[in-house]
């Protein structure tokens, strides 16, 4: 990762917060993916949040789901020291866990049962990761989260914030969408839009979503 964003990055980039996805619009993420779940009958008691900033989006999943279990990992000490502040937590029962390390070094913590979790959760991180380092992650995601929400803009939509919007993520690497589909596909299947399930977990015979990955 680039130098684990410290300050130079969080004011380029989140000078006005609340403008930002995930932030501003964290509701509504949690809106979308809570009454998918309800619909596909999905339970989550667990739930990680890969690189949640300054913890919008990742307080709001927890208060949705009130998982039994929750982790936060966030590299920049800037965001983390700004996320623990808040109150992330919604109820005493769930036990949450925080690193401030970047996901890689997560993923190379030893492995165990703990490591598991339901839900993952990845918002606006790729884009910031080399491609050695996205070969060695998705994997270990895929043995350690059984479904995946993730959001990662492609260069079309870069480019797009540009034009648009006048704001220019000069951190951010530019892939297609072709690319990132390649380097998922082969651990994890697409169920709905930014949604994907690990093959690692995969049963045909139990998997709800079995008529729709024949279909697509």
């Amino acid at each position: 990762m680039k130098e684990t964003f410290e300050e130079e990055y969080w004011k380029a980039n989140y000078s006005e917060p609340k403008t930002m996805d995930g932030i501003g619009n964290s509701k509504l993420h949690v809106k979308y993916l809570k009454s998918f779940l309800e619909l596909e009958l999905i339970d989550i008691s667990s739930v990680i949040d890969f690189g949640f900033g300054y913890g919008y989006l990742f307080q709001d999943m927890l208060k949705a789901f009130l998982p039994y279990k929750a982790v936060g990992v966030e590299p920049s000490k800037l965001a983390f020291s700004k996320a623990r502040a808040r109150k992330l937590k919604p109820v005493e029962s769930t036990k949450l866990e925080l690193f401030n390390e970047d996901i890689l070094t997560w993923c190379k913590r030893k492995d165990a049962p703990k490591m598991r979790f339901d839900l993952g959760i990845c918002t606006s991180v790729f884009q910031y990761l080399s491609e050695d380092e996205l070969k060695i992650i998705i994997p270990i995601m895929a043995k350690r989260v059984k479904y995946l929400y993730l959001t990662v803009p492609t260069d079309k939509e870069l480019k797009r914030q540009v034009e648009d919007l006048e704001f220019d993520d000069e951190f951010a690497l530019k892939r297609t969408s072709a690319f990132y589909k390649k380097l998922l596909s082969k651990n994890f299947t697409n169920i709905s839009n930014k949604f994907w399930e690990s093959k690692s977990y995969f049963n045909e015979d139990t998997s709800l979503f079995t008529d729709l990955i024949y279909r697509n």
